[in-house]
């Protein structure tokens, strides 16, 4: 059986190989065995990799997987959803993988193999950043930085299920007329200059700002914004949640986040997985994501499901940041 992996070269290049590896012939106690259907290819942070001192010459490519339970604890022939951990031995695109069972929550049959393992990860780190950090309440305004990305997208349906007002910047003229069928509040088209994003939510709310800010990794952006007018659109109180873990504030602007007794906070979906302190929240999470996907309160921006044979080319764009998220469908 073979899974795709990735080595970082000397020189920073990445390659990705198809390698042979096993699967184990004894279950632990809490380990099930599943049959992948489907594999979100994601970019591997190799960099996350090196801080938490995990030592592995190759890494296996492909963590959120769907498919059916072969063995273990759940009912055979459950369909499941899930996150392989980290410090996972096995790629998801290997035809079976030996997970633990608190890894995985059950799939409705009325959702697809690929929605599953589309929106699992985005789902949670939707839910990650309105709930755990921005802690988001009805009749608040939130502006959402993602130019209509998978992220962004679930992130906007989640807070219109919550009944937030929600404000969403569009980078191009496509990105505005996907937006408005998703019904945002208002919709900001950063790549109009007649149109300011400072002034367009401070009249969107009253000159109060506002409540939460969620911005996507900056490198992901065409239009970023200055880092002065964010915290000048923010609320007093309000909450910054950014992707950027280099993010660097210079003395002024610290100073006016002070005088807005606001918080800034980084958005990182691993801590759930490189944890267990909070296993019970994090299933539960899981959970919701499906039972709102099944219902139609999540409704994913998918790209077109990629064969298994063409997943390492897919896998080499995304990790050089050429395409969105692909996904490899076993049949």
């Amino acid at each position: 059986m073979k899974g795709l992996y990735c080595k970082k070269g000397h020189q920073g290049d990445v390659k990705f190989v198809l390698q042979e590896t096993n699967v184990p012939n004894n279950l632990g106690s809490h380990q099930v065995k599943v049959q992948v259907k489907s594999c979100t290819l994601s970019p591997v942070d190799f960099k996350l990799y090196e801080d938490l001192k995990f030592d592995k010459e190759h890494v296996p490519a492909g963590r959120e997987i769907a498919g059916v339970v072969l063995q273990g604890l759940h009912d055979p022939d459950d369909e499941v959803v899930g996150i392989l951990p980290l410090d996972a031995e096995q790629s998801g695109l290997c035809s079976i993988v030996v997970t633990d069972e608190y890894n995985l929550v059950q799939k409705s049959e009325k959702v697809s193999w690929v929605e599953a393992a589309a929106v699992i990860k985005d789902g949670l780190r939707a839910y990650t950043a309105l709930h755990t950090l921005a802690r988001m309440a009805a009749g608040q305004t939130v502006l959402v930085l993602d130019e209509a990305g998978p992220f962004g997208v679930l992130a906007i349906q989640l807070a219109h299920y919550h009944g937030v007002k929600v404000l969403a910047t569009a980078s191009s003229p496509e990105d505005q007329k996907f937006l408005e069928e998703l019904r945002p509040s208002v919709v900001i088209r950063v790549w109009d200059s007649k149109q300011d994003l400072v002034d367009s939510c401070l009249e969107e709310t009253g000159g109060l700002g506002v409540a939460s800010l969620i911005q996507e990794e900056p490198e992901a952006q065409r239009h970023c914004p200055h880092k002065h007018d964010l915290l000048t659109l923010l609320s007093v109180g309000g909450h910054w949640v950014t992707t950027e873990q280099h993010l660097q504030l210079d003395p002024p602007n610290r100073h006016i986040l002070f005088l807005k007794a606001a918080s800034l906070s980084f958005l990182n979906d691993e801590v759930w997985t490189t944890s267990l302190a909070k296993q019970g929240r994090y299933l539960y999470i899981l959970k919701d994501v499906m039972d709102k996907l099944c219902t139609g309160t999540f409704r994913p921006q998918l790209e077109d499901p990629v064969p298994l044979y063409e997943a390492t080319v897919s896998m080499e764009m995304v990790q050089r940041k050429q395409a969105r998220k692909r996904i490899a469908v076993k049949l």
